[in-house]
């Protein structure tokens, strides 16, 4: 552990050279909190033979009305590239968590449905995730709430969704 905070230190040396100071520490330290969160998380999933992406796909079929998707659709939901889906939905597959059928109404296209040991399965890790508090330790979830809602615009801007526009 540093005696000192790196981030700060980053930002204090930035400006000495640069502007947009608040914006540089912002994005440095939202990244490294990206980093240390998505290692616990992963480490959290290991023992299920999870990876936060592969928790995610399941939670997804899920969370769908018939449990399967087609994976071009879980691409666009995962918000990742459909490469990533079929090795995603492979691994799974591979372990019997989801397997992989011809779209009834697209010849073209695949379903990944998600079986009764991958609901089973989610069901545990999600337990593990929900006990370790979604690795989000030092805030409580009031300040979690605050978070979500100043990054919304953010990602609102990057095209992940679009924001509803509010009544004058």
């Amino acid at each position: 552990m540093l005696p000192f905070d790196p981030i700060d230190e980053a930002a204090r040396q930035w400006g000495l050279r640069w502007g947009a100071v608040p914006a540089m520490h912002a994005v440095t330290s939202l990244m490294r909190v990206q980093q240390l969160v998505l290692g616990r998380l992963d480490a959290l999933l290991k023992p299920h033979g999870l990876s936060f992406a592969g928790y995610e796909a399941l939670v997804l079929l899920v969370f769908s009305s018939r449990g399967s998707l087609p994976l071009g659709k879980m691409g666009e939901r995962l918000q990742v590239h459909p490469t990533s889906v079929t090795s995603i939905v492979r691994r799974l597959e591979s372990r019997g968590l989801v397997r992989r059928l011809p779209h009834p109404d697209d010849g073209r296209a695949v379903l990944a449905e998600i079986t009764q040991e991958g609901r089973d399965l989610v069901d545990r890790a999600t337990a593990d995730l929900v006990a370790a508090g979604f690795a989000m330790d030092g805030i409580d979830e009031a300040q979690m709430g605050e978070l979500s809602e100043l990054l919304r615009p953010v990602r609102a801007a990057a095209g992940d969704f679009e924001q509803p526009r509010r009544a004058r």
